[in-house]
């Protein structure tokens, strides 16, 4: 038996029922791996699971986290791919808010030498949730234009980089000016624009004369609707994610949701083939529940030419003992890359 810390909540609900235990974990089982983690990745997912949101998020009490990095410390007997000290990071269906875990050898993967813990942590979910939706259900192509919402965050930081793999043009969107810049030198963005009450008309100023053909939707709502109605035809929307029903609170606004959902953005499936338009959306569970699929994601994503495995840009980072304060600052939406928790 292994001594582990751990943040569990009884029930989803409310963020402030998250609290720091002590548990113990068994040995690992036949094919499982026991990592020690060195650090853990946030994700709206978790914000969502936490308040009750996500339709995934386990019955009764439950760990958040969904992707960590660390040290393999011990293997199962019918486990010969790992050994005792190989650095790792991996993706699980919660249970990543941990300080060791048990999980399934076939979802960690190698932590390339170059990179640190941190950057091991922030890579695989956005790294799937990018690829996936750009290059099997957008069907990414050489010279296409593609509209990225939260360019900052995680996924948007490596969406914009597979597409510019790809030679694609991108055009981001931010919610606060201060993000504008970092895009456009350190990323290399081709255009950014602030989703405020001037976003149609600059979006429809920044694509000019080119197709609007692919669009990764994160936001939800009017963003939603006005990125809809830009799109040209022959055009595909991947839904990922509805940021617009964050909340900054512990709890959801129920009566705020509710107001949103009544008023949310209704597409007619009979005007889909008049609009030659395509709306599709995906849930990375999806592929956590599909391993092979999920590793042949993965080794296409490090054999792109330029990308190979490029570390994920890390914003900001917590210790484990400030797990409260990281998430409070992803809610507010004022982070830039990828916010990481260190053990």
């Amino acid at each position: 038996m292994t001594e582990r810390q751990v943040y569990r909540m009884p029930k989803a609900g409310s963020i402030n029922d998250l609290s720091l235990q002590t548990e113990q974990l068994a040995a690992p089982a036949p094919e499982e791996v026991c990592v020690k983690v060195k650090a853990v990745g946030l994700n709206f997912a978790d914000i969502f699971a936490m308040q009750g949101l996500y339709s995934a998020t386990p019955k009764g009490s439950f760990i958040p986290g969904l992707e960590f990095s660390g040290e393999v410390i011990a293997v199962g007997p019918q486990v010969s791919k790992w050994r005792i000290g190989d650095r790792v990071m991996g993706v699980t269906r919660f249970g990543g808010y941990v300080s060791h875990i048990n999980i399934d050898h076939r979802y960690v993967i190698a932590l390339p030498p170059a990179w640190t813990y941190e950057e091991g942590a922030g890579f695989l979910v956005q790294g799937l949730t990018a690829y996936y939706a750009l290059k099997v259900l957008g069907n990414l192509q050489s010279g296409m234009t593609v509209l990225i919402h939260s360019a900052a965050g995680g996924v948007g930081i490596l969406a914009n980089r597979i597409c510019k793999n790809f030679g694609a043009y991108t055009i981001g969107t931010v919610g606060q000016p201060n993000k504008v810049d970092f895009l456009l030198k350190e990323e290399a963005y081709d255009t950014v624009i602030l989703r405020d009450k001037h976003f149609y008309n600059n979006l429809q100023q920044a694509v000019g004369d080119r197709p609007l053909q692919l669009i990764m939707e994160c936001v939800g709502g009017e963003i939603l609707k006005q990125g809809w109605e830009a799109m040209a035809p022959m055009g595909r929307m991947v839904v990922y994610g509805n940021a617009s029903f964050t909340s900054h609170g512990s709890r959801p606004n129920y009566p705020k949701l509710l107001w949103k959902f009544l008023r949310r953005p209704k597409i007619d499936p009979l005007r889909l083939p008049t609009e030659n338009k395509s709306l599709m959306g995906f849930n990375l569970i999806y592929l956590y529940e599909q391993t092979s699929m999920m590793h042949q994601l993965l080794d296409e994503l490090q054999q792109l030419q330029q990308l190979q495995l490029k570390p994920q840009h890390i914003g900001h980072t917590y210790t484990f003992d400030k797990m409260h304060e990281a998430i409070l600052l992803f809610q507010q939406g004022k982070t830039i890359g990828k916010v990481v928790v260190t053990l």
